[in-house]
């Protein structure tokens, strides 16, 4: 009975927060996260972390339980807090990115971290004894929450990737100055310009990112758009001497947050390489079915069988979505 007892306090908890994340990830995985929690989650984070960052060794070093039991405290805070925010992001990040993309990488990051996160035996038994892991955590809690919540005040995803990386770089400032003895001051120039450096690198990585909160909520290949309101999806199989005769339109709805403007195109590709990009109008958030747009493709190859791909993606370059289909004979 006591060993029943021991189990469900270690893992009993960590099970049901698993099973909470799970449908809330399923269940509102088209929602957009309210901006204001995600400020407070993030303010609460950084205050704690950086209060923990500067009394840990004095506490730890004092030998009296008290401290020790503050040290606990404040860890498991952290953590708590890295559970909430990142399950509090990833149904963004989930409808956001395209499973036969490479950014879905960045949303398996961030699952494997809120799994992490869950588990307090994984997680005491992984982050506890490596305090570089438990700064990861931190940057990339930072960075993925922001590039969440700075679209949805009307930034362009492109300018919220970048400034998330500049500012999740300037949080571990506290770190910064206590590991190497400096003043608050010299600590922040050496952040401010790592900053620098990480929001170039998300700039040129961005590919790999999903654009968050943007999303496809629809997207159809059709024979020709008589009423949008009416759309009749084709199979995803189509044959060479029907696309040549009447051509291929390629239907998306885009929601984006309300206020912000996005210019998109579709790229479509033929065996992987780009056959021909289609600049479409700025996309306006706000609407709950999507922003509706389409490209039509009226001239096709000889060579027309094969995989074909439309991709949707922002001007500086972020896979919103993807449309696959095949052409044969």
């Amino acid at each position: 009975m006591s060993s029943a007892f021991a189990w469900i306090a270690e893992w009993g908890v960590s099970f049901a927060s698993l099973t909470g994340g799970v449908l809330t990830l399923f269940v509102f995985r088209r929602g957009l996260p309210n901006v204001a929690w995600i400020v407070g989650y993030l303010l609460l984070l950084w205050l704690v972390f950086a209060v923990l960052v500067e009394l840990r060794q004095p506490l730890a070093e004092s030998g009296r339980r008290a401290g020790r039991l503050v040290v606990t405290a404040a860890d498991y805070t952290i953590q708590t807090l890295y559970h909430g925010l990142l399950l509090f992001v990833l149904p963004a990040y989930y409808a956001s990115a395209t499973l036969t993309s490479l950014n879905v990488v960045f949303l398996l990051v961030l699952v494997v971290l809120a799994i992490l996160a869950t588990f307090d035996p994984w997680y005491r038994a992984l982050v506890h004894p490596r305090p570089w892991l438990g700064y990861v955590f931190f940057v990339v809690s930072i960075f993925a929450a922001l590039n969440v919540a700075l679209p949805l005040v009307g930034l362009p995803p492109i300018v919220a990737l970048m400034a998330g990386a500049f500012v999740a770089s300037l949080a571990i400032t506290p770190v910064v100055r206590r590991a190497g003895g400096r003043t608050w001051h010299a600590a922040l120039r050496v952040t401010i310009a790592m900053g620098v450096v990480a929001a170039a690198l998300a700039a040129v990585g961005r590919a790999g990112i999903p654009p968050a909160p943007l999303f496809m909520a629809r997207a159809a290949l059709v024979w020709d758009l008589p009423d949008l309101d009416a759309i009749e999806a084709l199979p995803t199989t189509l044959s060479v001497a029907d696309v040549k005769e009447r051509g291929l339109v390629a239907y998306t709805a885009i929601y984006a947050p309300a206020g912000l403007r996005q210019s998109v195109s579709h790229v479509w590709r033929h065996r992987g390489r780009v056959i021909q990009v289609v600049s479409l109008a700025p996309v306006l958030g706000g609407r709950r079915e999507g922003y509706r747009t389409y490209s039509r493709k009226t001239s096709f190859p000889d060579d027309a069988e094969g995989r074909w791909s439309v991709d949707v993606v922002t001007a500086s370059g972020q896979l919103i979505g993807r449309l696959r289909f095949r052409i044969v004979r």
